[in-house]
C-alpha cells in the first residue's frame, strides 16, 4: 500500500519540519522519524531501532529520494539530525547546481509536527506498544497513509471518501 500511495502522492513544499517521537516495541522505545511540510502535509516517516546519525541520515535519504530535495529543514536541537543533514550537504557539494539544504534549529517552528505526532500517539497509546518491529512498521505505515489520505495528499481521490481512496490503493 505504501508503494502504491507514493505513486499517487501530491508533491510537497520545499520547507520541511522534521522531528522524531518514540513508539514502544517489545517493551523498548524505538525512534519514529517524521517530517511534514510548511502546510502540515506529511512528507515521510521511518521507524528505527536507534536514534543516531546513521538512522537520521537514512530517513533524510529516503525522504529526499521520494519527495525531492528541500530548500530548508527545520529541526529541533538534536545533534544527530544536524550531523546527518551536514553529511548529506557535504556529499552533494561536489554535484553541480545542487544548493545545500539550509538547516534551521528553532523549536517553536516545529509545533506543526509536534501537533501531528499527537494523532499517531492517540492511536498507538491504547495499543500499549507493539509485539514485534515488523508489525509496528506496517501498522504505522497504514496509520500514516490514512492520515495523508484524510489530509487530501493523494491524486485521483477527488469525489471519493477517505475509505474509497484507501480501497483504490488496494485494488
Amino acid at each position: 500500500l505504501e508503494k502504491e500511495f507514493h505513486k499517487k502522492k501530491r508533491p510537497v513544499n520545499g520547507r520541511w519540519r522534521m522531528d522524531e517521537t518514540y513508539i514502544k516495541v517489545k517493551g523498548e522505545w524505538k525512534c519514529f522519524y517524521r517530517a511534514v511540510d510548511k502546510e502540515g502535509n506529511t512528507i515521510d516517516f521511518l521507524l528505527t531501532a536507534k536514534r543516531d546519525i546513521k538512522a537520521a541520515k537514512r530517513f533524510f535519504k529516503k525522504a529526499i529520494k521520494r519527495n525531492g530535495r528541500p530548500e530548508l529543514v527545520n529541526i529541533d536541537k538534536s545533534g544527530s539530525n544536524k550531523a546527518a543533514l551536514n553529511s548529506i550537504n557535504k556529499e552533494d557539494s561536489d554535484a553541480p547546481k545542487v544548493e545545500p539544504i539550509v538547516i534551521r534549529q528553532c523549536k517553536y517552528l516545529n509545533n506543526i509536527i509536534e501537533q501531528d505526532h499527537r494523532n499517531i500517539k492517540r492511536i498507538t497509546r491504547p495499543m500499549l506498544g507493539f509485539k514485534n518491529f515488523h508489525s509496528a512498521q506496517k501498522t504505522l505505515a497504514g496509520i500514516e497513509i490514512m492520515k495523508m489520505i484524510k489530509k487530501g495528499q493523494m491524486f485521483g481521490g477527488d469525489g471519493l471518501s477517505p475509505a474509497g481512496q484507501f480501497y483504490s490503493l488496494a485494488a
